[in-house]
């Protein structure tokens, strides 16, 4: 995410102010009349006033308890939202916009949460992408996650076509020239490789637009599906394309944790190692893990094994009673080796088959 997209959060933006005073467009931002860009030009155009009178300056601050603001004649009651941290699993074909007038499907529409207010998405995945992404309506969270400087890890699983080779590999952990500059070390793994395709991780602590798809372009791979398994520490297994929940105090406070201790981004010499590991060098985990687990996960997994076994013994039976049919029928034509037959296929003299021991 950068400076020039509509919901980046500046982090002075968000800092406590002496007296309660917020910025007017964060102040209308959170208030759902639009994007702090969109509320920018509406401020810019005169359409804002505050006690009756028309603002134009950018970057005015506002105290909501003593003073009146008011847009195109609707005035705007002091009210406190409260904060809201969803994590969705994106599917192919949704867009991370907030823009009304958007024709595709919106990743803040599949949240189907009446109390959810304006909410949008921190950071990106392009409309081709999937996997997890975090949406908010809490403009600080959003700024630690999100920025580069905090350093909070993204995960991807990457699919490329041919076969990655290591010079690649290690261009991309290196970093890649690209338009804007180079990109920062990532952690690459791979975890499959064909003629056709290879399976990789790829781990980053920042997020240029495509970036992942434009790393791998630039060594000569062209990016077959992108899938983000990670953020931070954070992942959800069950959690299927199109489904949303609500992120629990303990994980908001593992993000934010992670955000405090890793302020940087990865140096050189420390790209072998899984950036997802680092957080816990210095902290220990806290709970049974990253990942959230259903209360009757023990059940589930025995009545998983037992099904399991009960499929290894179908196929067992299934061996059995085939091997069976196949010497009855060796049997028949007089080729089994267990009755004195001889081995190999009916020989084909004069245009016609002959059985074997047949004069």
């Amino acid at each position: 995410m950068s400076p020039d997209d509509d919901d980046f959060r500046d982090p002075e933006d968000d800092a406590p102010d002496p007296g309660r005073l917020v910025r007017l467009n964060k102040y209308l931002a959170d208030h759902g009349i639009a994007s702090r860009r969109k509320c920018d030009e509406l401020i810019a155009k005169g359409k804002v006033t505050i006690d009756g009178e028309i603002v134009t300056e950018l970057g005015t601050k506002v105290d909501p308890s003593v003073q009146q603001v008011d847009v195109d004649g609707v005035v705007l009651k002091p009210e406190r939202t409260e904060p809201r941290y969803y994590l969705l699993h994106k599917p192919r074909g949704v867009v991370c916009t907030n823009e009304r007038r958007e024709a595709r499907m919106r990743a803040i529409d599949l949240v189907t949460d009446p109390a959810k207010g304006r909410i949008y998405t921190v950071g990106r995945l392009d409309e081709d992408s999937t996997g997890l992404i975090l949406l908010t309506n809490d403009g600080d969270f959003s700024n630690r996650i999100a920025h580069p400087r905090y350093g909070v890890t993204k995960t991807y699983s990457v699919k490329v076509r041919g076969r990655i080779e290591g010079e690649a590999i290690e261009q991309v952990q290196k970093g890649v020239r690209l338009a804007e500059g180079w990109t920062a070390p990532a952690f690459v793994k791979v975890l499959k490789r064909t003629n056709e395709w290879s399976l990789l991780t790829c781990t980053l602590n920042e997020g240029k637009n495509r970036e992942v798809r434009r790393m791998f372009a630039a060594v000569g791979y062209n990016v077959l599906a992108l899938r983000r398994t990670h953020i931070g520490t954070l992942s959800d297994r069950s959690l299927h394309e199109g489904q949303w929940r609500l992120l629990l105090r303990a994980e908001v406070a593992e993000l934010l944790g992670q955000s405090k201790a890793s302020g940087r981004a990865a140096p050189l010499d420390d790209k072998r190692k899984d950036p997802r590991t680092r957080f816990f060098a210095t902290q220990a985990p806290q709970g049974p893990g990253p990942e959230r687990r259903g209360v009757r996960s023990g059940d589930k997994y025995r009545r998983d094994r037992r099904r399991s076994l009960e499929r290894i013994q179908s196929r067992e039976e299934q061996g059995r009673r085939g091997r069976g049919d196949r010497r009855r029928k060796l049997r028949e034509i007089g080729r089994d080796p267990a009755q004195g037959g001889p081995k190999g296929p009916p020989k084909k003299t004069g245009g016609k088959w002959k059985k074997w021991g047949s004069s």
